[in-house]
Order: structure tokens, then C-alpha cells, then sequence
């Protein structure tokens, strides 16, 4: 029988709703790292399921480093102009710019990076293993991997989110959207650094 105090836990650790986090507990026969898991495939099919609302609301969100060498300005949406002043939105804002300041991607997902700038480095990495001798069969999957890696390392959605490597921060922003109950997309940033 699952108590109130292991959903109270959950609740504190997670931000989900009571009701969640005992349906999550009664499905996980009370074991908290399962029903953690559970909450988190429920969050991205609820995110999987609202990706395609119109996010017209949202904030524009400026950080300074305190050594004044690094700015970062964000423009993050979500559907209503009531989640953009809540808490829960500000605190998810405040955590990107942070990490955006802090791990310095480039693009906000894979897709933006322009394709001809792909062809160039897939043709610079096919080259150096040629240079190396690598066999022909190998050279593919070799430069296939060093672009997957270009494209996760240069992509905040795909980075390992700063305050928990063991999630990206897209998955950090799916937790938000369960949470919340909104779409929320990421449409733009730049950093500056000096």
C-alpha cells in the first residue's frame, strides 16, 4: 500500500501533481526510482502530445556573468502569458540561460545547424581519415559518429543539462512541460563572450 508520506516525496522531488505521483507510485508497487522513471516517460509523452501548440507567449531572458565577459539573451515561448510569469517558467528560464552561458552551444537543435556547413565538415573528417589510412569500410561510420558528436556537443536541446548530466536539457524541458502543462520552445539565443 503506497502512503502519503512516499507520495508526498515524490511530489517534492519530481513537481508533478499528487494524483501523478500516486498513480506513478501504484504502478511502480511503491519503488520511488521506478515511479521517478515512470513520471519522466509520462512527461515526454505529454510533451510528445502538446509539441505541436502554438506557443505565441513567453519572455525574452537576459544573463551577465558576473565578470561582465559572457552575455547570454534567450527567447523562450509557451502558450499562455500566465505559465510565462509563474514561477515554475522563470526558474526553467533562469536554468537556460545559465547553461547556455556555461556550455556555450551554438544552434538550438540539430536541425538548424545549415546543411552545407555539414557537407564541409563530413568532408574535412572523411579526409583526415583517409590521411590516417583508415579502411574505406570503417570511414563512414567513423565520420557519421564524429558528426553526431559535432552535432550533440554544438546543440543545447541535445547537451547533457549542466545541473544533471544524467538528462539533455531537452529532457529537462520535457520535466518542465509535464510539470507545467504547457508547450514550451526554445526559438532563439546568442551568447557573447568577451
Amino acid at each position: 500500500m503506497i502512503t502519503i508520506k512516499e507520495v508526498k516525496r515524490l511530489r517534492e522531488e519530481t513537481g508533478v501533481s499528487i494524483t501523478e505521483c500516486q498513480k506513478a507510485l501504484t504502478q511502480a508497487q511503491g519503488d520511488l526510482e521506478k515511479a521517478k522513471e515512470i513520471l519522466r516517460k509520462w512527461g515526454q509523452e505529454l510533451a510528445n502530445k502538446i509539441s505541436d501548440k502554438e506557443t505565441k507567449q513567453g519572455v525574452i531572458e537576459s544573463y551577465i556573468h558576473p565578470n561582465k565577459k559572457i552575455g547570454v539573451l534567450l527567447d523562450i515561448r509557451c502558450q499562455t502569458d500566465f505559465v510565462a510569469r509563474s514561477k515554475e517558467f522563470q526558474s526553467l528560464v533562469h536554468d537556460l540561460v545559465l547553461h547556455i552561458a556555461g556550455m556555450s552551444p551554438i544552434y538550438v537543435k540539430p536541425e538548424d545547424i545549415p546543411q552545407s556547413f555539414l557537407d564541409k565538415e563530413k568532408d574535412i573528417y572523411q579526409e583526415q581519415f583517409i590521411q590516417k589510412n583508415k579502411p574505406k569500410d570503417l570511414i563512414e561510420k567513423m565520420v557519421q559518429g564524429k558528426l553526431n558528436k559535432y552535432k550533440k556537443e554544438s546543440c543545447l536541446l541535445s547537451q547533457p543539462f549542466v545541473k544533471d548530466s544524467s538528462k539533455t536539457v531537452k529532457e529537462y524541458i520535457d520535466e518542465q512541460i509535464a510539470q507545467i502543462g504547457e508547450n514550451i520552445v526554445v526559438k532563439r539565443f546568442i551568447r557573447y563572450e568577451i
